[in-house]
C-alpha cells in the first residue's frame, strides 16, 4: 500500500516550495454555454437588513502571519425557535490588541427582512481571534447550542431558552490546557447514545514570537513575492474528539478513539457525514497544502484514517491542495453525498463523486469545473439555487494577501462570488454575470452559510467579508419550480437530528441530504433540509434516524416545510411561516 509518509515524499518541484499548496495549473477551455435562464437573482441587502459591523481579522493593507489571513465563518440558526433564521458572524482582531466593537454579533430576524443586534443582551460579546462555529442541541433540552473555537480558547455556549445563552466551556471540561489554534469543529453523535460529541480540528501551532516575518524562509514567498510564512514550515496541529458523557460534560478520548493517529495535516473544515452509508456518522476534514483527512467510524468507538484509500486525501494527479471549504451534497442524485472542496488560486477546486460505499472519484475534469482557476476559493455549498431539482454549487472567493495586488494585478485581493450551475447530466456550467447583482461584486470572502431568512421557499446566502460587514444575497427567485423544506426533532436521537439522512424522491429523481452540524468553510447552515423539486408536486421521504431506525412518508405535498418528530411520524405540513 502506498503510505502517507511515500506520497508526501513524491511532492517536489516550485509549486510546492511555498506556503500554500498551489499547482500551477491551467484552466480548460470554456465549452458553449448551455443557453438556459437561469432564474436565481441575488441582491446584497446586508446594509438595509441591519448587518453593519464590519469583520476585523488583521491589518487590512498586508498580512505579515497567517493568523490575520484565514478569517471565519457564520451561521444561520433560529436561536429562539420562533420559525425565522437569525445570524451569527464571527470576528476575529488585531495583532496590537482588541480594537472596540471587535466583538461576534448575533441579529435577530425582525420577520420583516431586517435584523436586529441583539449579541449584548444575548450574552455573546466576546473579543479575540474566531475561527469557527458549529451547531448542535448537546444537552437535548430543545435549544440549539454554540461552539466557537479559536485561536486561543474555544468556546462553548448553552442556550437557555430565553433567548441569553452561557459559556459552559469550563463546566463542560473543553478548555484546553495550553494555547491552540482551533480550526473546524462538528457535532456528532459518533457512538449513536442520543448525545452528541463533538470534534475539533486544530490548523497549525502558531506562536508569533516564533515564526519569520514575510521572506523570512523558504514558506514565506508567492511567487516571488515576501508573504507572511505558512501554513507549510510550521507545526502541524492535532485533532481531538470529546465524547459527551450525558449530564453537560465531555471526555477528550481523541487518543482511544483512533482520533489522535490524524497527524501531519493542516486541519480546516470539518464534516461530519455518513459517506459510506452504513448508518454511522464519518467525519471529513479539509486540510491545507497536505493531504486531507477521513475519519471512517468502525461502529465500536474507534475511527481509521482512510482518505488516501477512498480517494479524497489528493486529487486525482496524486497531488496535494489548499483544502479549505466544503460542500456537502448529491449532486448526481444517486442517493449518496460527494464532496465539493474549495481550494488556492491556479488550482481547481474539486469534485469527488461518491460511488455508494465511500469511495470517491475526482469528477472536477468530467463535471465541467477546470475552467476556473483564477481565484482563492472558500465557504462552498452543493444547493439547489433555482429549485429545479438539480444542486448547483455556489462559492466565495478572496485572496490571502492584500499586498501583492500592487505587483501582480491579476491577483486581486477582493474577487467576486461564483455559481456552477448543474445541467442534470452530471456536468456543470460557471454562470458568467448571471445570478443578479452581488453575484459580481468583489470581496475578500471566507465563510458562507445557505438558509432561507425571508421563508419565501428559496436559499439566501449570507457571507462574511474580510475587513468589512457580512453580505446576504437575498434570493428574488421567480418560477414555478416546486420545493420542500423538512426541519427534524429527534426523540431517542439527539434532539437536533444531526446526523439524520432524509433522501427525497420525487420526478423520477432521488436525492440524499444529512443534518449537519458544520460544513461550507467554518460555517453553519439552515438546518432545514432544503429540497428544490422541479416540476414535481409531490415528494415522499425516508428518513434515517442518527440511531438507525427509518421512517418513510409517501406523497409529502410540495411548497411546505414539513416537522418530523421521531417515532411520531410528520407532525405538520404548513407553509413557511410569513407566507
Amino acid at each position: 500500500m502506498v503510505t502517507r509518509r511515500a506520497i508526501l515524499a513524491s511532492l517536489v518541484g516550485p509549486a510546492f516550495s511555498q506556503g500554500v499548496a498551489s499547482r500551477g495549473v491551467q484552466a480548460v477551455a470554456r465549452g458553449k454555454p448551455s443557453g438556459r435562464p437561469f432564474l436565481a437573482n441575488f441582491v446584497d441587502i446586508a446594509e438595509q437588513a441591519g448587518l453593519i459591523h464590519p469583520t476585523v481579522y488583521g491589518n487590512p493593507d498586508r498580512k505579515d502571519y497567517i493568523l490575520e489571513s484565514i478569517g471565519c465563518g457564520v451561521a444561520f440558526f433560529d436561536y429562539d425557535n420562533d420559525g425565522w433564521l437569525d445570524i451569527f458572524v464571527l470576528n476575529g482582531s488585531l495583532l496590537s490588541g482588541h480594537p472596540a466593537g471587535s466583538s461576534n454579533r448575533l441579529y435577530k430576524n425582525n420577520r420583516d427582512g431586517t435584523f436586529t443586534d441583539v449579541t449584548e443582551k444575548a450574552g455573546l460579546l466576546r473579543s479575540g481571534w474566531a475561527s469557527a462555529v458549529c451547531l448542535g442541541d448537546y444537552n437535548n433540552d430543545g435549544h440549539d447550542d454554540l461552539f466557537l473555537t479559536y485561536w486561543g480558547q474555544n468556546v462553548l455556549y448553552r442556550n437557555n431558552g430565553d433567548g441569553t445563552f452561557t459559556d459552559v466551556t469550563a463546566k463542560a471540561g473543553l478548555l484546553n490546557p495550553t494555547r491552540r489554534w482551533g480550526a473546524g469543529c462538528t457535532f456528532l453523535d459518533y457512538n449513536r447514545d442520543g448525545y452528541l460529541d463533538l470534534f475539533v480540528s486544530n490548523y497549525v501551532d502558531f506562536d508569533p514570537s516564533k515564526v519569520a516575518k514575510p521572506g523570512g524562509s523558504t514558506y514565506c514567498n508567492w511567487k516571488g513575492i515576501p508573504v507572511n510564512c505558512g501554513p507549510r514550515g510550521l507545526p502541524h496541529g492535532t485533532h481531538s474528539l470529546y465524547r459527551n458523557n450525558g449530564n453537560g460534560t465531555f471526555t477528550d478520548v481523541s487518543i482511544p478513539s483512533g482520533i489522535a493517529k490524524g497527524r501531519g495535516s493542516y486541519g480546516m473544515t470539518a464534516v461530519s457525514a455518513d459517506f459510506n452509508n452504513d448508518g454511522w456518522p464519518d467525519i471529513y476534514v479539509a486540510c491545507d497544502s497536505t493531504p486531507s483527512f477521513l475519519f471512517r467510524n468502525n461502529k465500536n468507538g474507534t475511527f481509521s484514517e482512510i482518505a488516501l484509500e477512498s480517494g479524497v486525501a489528493l486529487n486525482d494527479d496524486g497531488m496535494e491542495q489548499a483544502g479549505m471549504g466544503l460542500g456537502i451534497g448529491d449532486y448526481d442524485l444517486s442517493g449518496s453525498l460527494d464532496i465539493f472542496k474549495t481550494h488556492f488560486a491556479d488550482d481547481t477546486n474539486v469534485l469527488y463523486r461518491n460511488d455508494g460505499k465511500g469511495n470517491f472519484e475526482d469528477a472536477t475534469n468530467k463535471s465541467g469545473l477546470g475552467v476556473e482557476t483564477r481565484f482563492v476559493g472558500w465557504g462552498a455549498g452543493i444547493v439547489d439555487l433555482d429549485n429545479d431539482g438539480y444542486p448547483d454549487l455556489f462559492y466565495v472567493t478572496g485572496n490571502v494577501y492584500p499586498e501583492i495586488e500592487k505587483k501582480l494585478p491579476s491577483y486581486p485581493y477582493k474577487t467576486p462570488r461564483l455559481i456552477f450551475r448543474n445541467l442534470g447530466n452530471g456536468t456543470f456550467e460557471e454562470l458568467i454575470n448571471l445570478g443578479g447583482p452581488a453575484m459580481t461584486e468583489v470581496h475578500s470572502s471566507r465563510g458562507c452559510a445557505f438558509g432561507d431568512f425571508d421563508n419565501d421557499g428559496d436559499l439566501d446566502v449570507l457571507i462574511l467579508n474580510m475587513g468589512e460587514p457580512p453580505s446576504l444575497l437575498r434570493n428574488d427567485l421567480k418560477t414555478a419550480h416546486h420545493w420542500l423544506k423538512v426541519k427534524l426533532e429527534g426523540t431517542v436521537s439527539n434532539r437536533t437530528a444531526i446526523g439524520a439522512r432524509v433522501i427525497a424522491t420525487y420526478g423520477g429523481h432521488r436525492q440524499a441530504q444529512e443534518v449537519l452540524s458544520q460544513s461550507s468553510f467554518y460555517s453553519v447552515n439552515d438546518l432545514r433540509l432544503h429540497f428544490g423539486l422541479g416540476a414535481a408536486t409531490n415528494a415522499a421521504l425516508e428518513v434515517r434516524w442518527p440511531n438507525g431506525r427509518t421512517e418513510n412518508f409517501a406523497s409529502v405535498p410540495a411548497d411546505r416545510l414539513i416537522r418530523i418528530k421521531e417515532g411520531l411520524g410528520i407532525i405538520s405540513a404548513d407553509p413557511l411561516p410569513g407566507r
